[in-house]
């Protein structure tokens, strides 16, 4: 008798599985990524592997859904943590300065994930037809969340990308089966993180709208009074909110955006040094120097020589 979890055969789950990771593990191979990220165009999707550890790497995550189909991985901010292995998948529901490693690959079975963009507008379409999973068990507020990867899921993302790969279906069946994946995460074990987001009266959606400002406004110095009057709270409730859903301060949340704006800007242009500094906010740049050699470990000049343009 054919073993059965969640109605599902569990050889029918692992078949899935393997799929996914073996039509990912095809593309990197045919795109020649070994060590890094491959942007799969057509799906929009990252695509990532590694097949040695890393060191800490410093990051801005975007709210995004991400399978980790082999291997593991460290991430989180300054105040948290989370390990994350094959099988598991995590949701990021807030642009957020990540801190991350690899902690498990080989080139015999190298950490390899699957990055999928979320649809913000796309899951608020949604939301009304999806029933409310704000009153569960579980209220941890950090905008980062853990699950086991739904297979329903592992599979729905397996055939987005098959469908994205030729024009016809690319056209017609991915954004049907994209609504199916989004639909998923509402209903599915990241529905909570979700929800609180996407309702309006929420504190979650409430920090989301300060990140934005910060984000929309990252060279203005930070009012953390005017930024909590905006959202309609306190002052002491907005930093200890802001804190539990971000894992950092408003200050420290701004520094760290300001740093990797910078460190990116420094990547792909000629600018002076100074420069780039003022135009991330900073008003010394033998300052922005000494913040952005303790964030990174290099220089700001160091570390362009080190980056090709």
């Amino acid at each position: 008798m054919v073993m059965l979890l969640m109605g599902v055969p569990w050889e029918a789950k692992a078949m899935k599985r393997e799929n996914l990771l073996s039509h990912i593990t095809a593309l990197l191979d045919q795109a020649a990524v070994i060590r890094g990220a491959f942007h799969h165009a057509q799906s929009g999707t990252h695509l990532l592997r590694h097949q040695a550890t890393t060191d800490l790497n410093a990051t801005v995550y975007r709210p995004l859904l991400c399978l980790i189909l082999q291997g593991a991985k460290q991430v989180g901010s300054s105040s948290r943590t989370l390990a994350v292995g094959a099988r598991q998948s995590l949701i990021v529901s807030h642009t957020l300065p990540i801190v991350s490693r690899i902690t498990e690959a080989t080139t015999e079975a190298p950490y390899t994930a699957l990055v999928f963009p979320l649809d913000l507008d796309l899951l608020r379409s949604l939301t009304p037809a999806v029933p409310p999973a704000l009153n569960a068990p579980s209220s941890d507020p950090f905008s980062i969340c853990l699950c086991d990867t739904d297979p329903g899921l592992e599979d729905a993302l397996y055939r987005y990308i098959i469908q994205c790969e030729e024009e016809e279906t690319r056209q017609l069946l991915a954004p049907i089966t994209s609504r199916e994946i989004h639909a998923r995460l509402l209903i599915g074990h990241h529905a909570q993180i979700l929800q609180r987001l996407l309702w309006r009266e929420s504190t979650a959606s409430r920090i989301f709208l300060a990140t934005r400002s910060i984000q929309t406004n990252l060279q203005e110095t930070i009012v953390v009074g005017d930024l909590a009057a905006r959202i309609g709270m306190s002052n002491s409730a907005f930093f200890e909110q802001f804190k539990a859903v971000t894992g950092t301060s408003p200050l420290q949340y701004q520094k760290d955006l300001r740093l990797l704006k910078a460190r990116d800007d420094l990547r792909t242009s000629r600018a002076k040094i100074s420069e780039v500094a003022f135009a991330v906010g900073y008003e010394s740049s033998a300052q922005f120097s000494r913040e952005y050699s303790r964030k990174f470990g290099r220089s700001p000049r160091q570390d362009r020589e080190l980056e090709p343009v």
